[in-house]
């Protein structure tokens, strides 16, 4: 076979083509060629190779309906992500829960190969979605899966932190470590109190070990999952914050338009993670979506608190309107 640097002879370019069109366009085997062209398969097998290698044959790889590809690319590039998974599924709220779910389903499946630790955000409807469509591992993926903001609020809604926490431990093989804490509480001197419980202290010690983090995007507006926890902030505070120039949250951590923390008033009253111990985390994926939340998704982008984007096609596509 004459080397793919050198100048080939016209007939040996027809039998490259004759070769190339037969396999890749006719989709006939390699055995079944060799025989039509007395010769032996190795050569029709250095031949489709140096096909590939001369740029006879290229390769075009066509997205579905549905994938966006390289709207995904173009996040990646553009906010200096690790990841990004875009959903087809157009409009605001609720309204993209169920795609993004799946999607954080699907990428968690595909992703999770072992030994991870795993951080959850504990107020998220659409992590706890996911939780509810992820299949079980056959094996162990996760070392434990841990909550990383306060979980207890109203005792009648306290099974929704828990439940996440304890499904995901349950889909992974981990061990699920709680936060026996309100997000929130009275006083910065409740706040040490409880974080020097035993209990308190051991889930803390924990997010140094994180190599995993899902996360929720939260906005100004508390989510009826939160306002419904008793963890909501306070109208007072929600005006307060705005006039910090606030746009979201992650963790109840609140962030401006570039994505820098601003200071809450009642940061030293909250319990969880904070955007330093966060920022050390190696995958931090944020599943959020819906039109009115593009705000938040972009601040929390362009800061850092993530670097895995699962959100919708309407979202990705103003990201990149304003980058």
């Amino acid at each position: 076979m004459a080397a793919a640097s050198s100048t080939p002879s016209p007939d040996h370019l027809r039998l490259l083509v004759k070769v190339a069109r037969m396999y890749h366009e006719r989709g006939v085997r390699q055995p079944e060629i060799a025989a039509h062209l007395r010769m032996s398969q190795p050569r029709v097998s250095r031949l489709l190779k140096e096909a590939v290698d001369r740029g006879v044959v290229r390769t075009v790889v066509v997205s579905p309906e549905g994938v966006h590809a390289e709207l995904e690319d173009a996040l990646v590039t553009r906010y200096g992500l690790r990841d990004a998974v875009v959903v087809e599924v157009e409009g605001a709220g609720v309204d993209v829960i169920p795609a993004l779910a799946a999607a954080t389903a699907t990428y968690l499946d595909a992703t999770l190969k072992g030994g991870d630790v795993i951080g959850v955000s504990s107020w998220s409807a659409t992590l706890l979605e996911a939780a509810k469509v992820m299949r079980a591992k056959t094996s162990s993926v996760a070392q434990e899966v841990v909550q990383i903001v306060g979980g207890s609020g109203s005792p009648e809604v306290q099974l929704h932190a828990t439940r996440l926490t304890s499904r995901l431990a349950e889909l992974t093989g981990a061990r699920p470590v709680f936060a026996p804490s309100a997000a929130l509480v009275g006083s910065p001197q409740l706040r040490d109190l409880l974080s020097r419980e035993p209990a308190m202290a051991e889930t803390m010690k924990s997010w140094s070990r994180l190599t995993l983090a899902l996360l929720g995007i939260g906005t100004l507006e508390p989510s009826p999952l939160l306002r419904l926890s008793g963890n909501a902030i306070t109208p007072q505070d929600q005006r307060r914050l705005k006039a910090m120039g606030a746009v979201g949250d992650v963790c109840a951590r609140y962030f401006d338009a570039m994505g820098e923390p601003v200071a809450a008033p009642f940061n030293d009253r909250l319990i969880g993670i904070d955007l330093a111990q966060l920022s050390k985390v190696e995958r931090r994926i944020g599943v959020a979506g819906g039109l009115n939340k593009v705000a938040a998704i972009r601040g929390a982008v362009r800061g850092g608190w993530i670097n895995i984007l699962i959100t919708d096609i309407e979202v990705a596509r103003d990201l990149l309107a304003d980058g």
